[in-house]
C-alpha cells in the first residue's frame, strides 16, 4: 500500500497538526527522509486492517495450494494473472515455485512478518528469466568438465601454480 500523498519528514515535524490532518482524506501519508529511507505514516485502524487483509490472503493462498484437486488450477491460471513470468518456468518448476510460496506464506504469517516473501518471488522471478532467455540459459547450464580447484580466501596470496 503506498499512500496517496508524500510529503517531506520535516513537513511533519514543522508542521505537525496540517500535516497529520492529510490523514483524514488519506490512507496514509509517505514521509520522504533525504538522508534515509521513507516512513509511511497510517492510522492503527487502517495498518491492522491492512495486516489482517494480507494474513487472509496468504491463508487462502495456502488453502488453495493445498488442495491436490485444485493445484493445477492454480498454477495455470491464478500464478500467471499474479506473476505474469511463471509462463517462462517450466511445468515442474512452476509447481516448486507455488508449494514453496505457500510454505514460506503459512510460516510468515504465523510469525507475523512477510518480508521473506518479496526474495522468494524475486529469485523466482531470476529463474524465470533465465528460462525465458535461450543463451543466458544456455550459458548457465554449461557443463564446464573439471574442477577448478579450491578458491582462495579473499586478501590470501594466490598460490603458485
Amino acid at each position: 500500500m503506498i499512500p496517496a500523498v508524500t510529503v517531506n519528514f520535516s513537513e511533519l515535524v514543522n508542521k505537525n497538526r496540517s500535516t497529520l490532518a492529510l490523514l483524514d482524506d488519506n490512507p496514509g501519508i509517505r514521509l520522504h527522509r533525504r538522508d534515509g529511507e521513507d516512513l509511511v505514516l497510517t492510522t492503527v485502524e487502517r495498518y491492522e486492517t491492512h495486516l489482517a487483509t494480507v494474513s487472509d490472503a496468504h491463508r487462502f493462498l495456502i488453502a488453495l495450494t493445498r488442495m491436490k484437486a485444485w493445484r493445477k488450477d492454480v498454477l495455470e491460471e491464478v500464478l500467471p494473472s499474479v506473476y505474469p513470468w511463471v509462463r517462462f518456468l517450466p511445468e515442474p518448476e512452476r509447481a516448486e515455485f507455488a508449494a514453496e510460496l505457500a510454505d514460506l506464506a503459512e510460516a510468515a504469517d504465523s510469525i507475523g512478518n512477510q518480508s521473506a516473501l518479496p526474495t522468494l518471488v524475486a529469485a523466482w522471478r531470476h529463474t524465470a528469466e533465465i528460462h525465458a532467455d535461450p543463451v543466458l540459459h544456455r550459458v548457465l547450464n554449461r557443463e564446464y568438465g573439471d574442477d577448478f580447484g579450491e578458491v582462495p580466501e579473499p586478501g590470501a596470496p594466490e598460490a603458485a601454480g
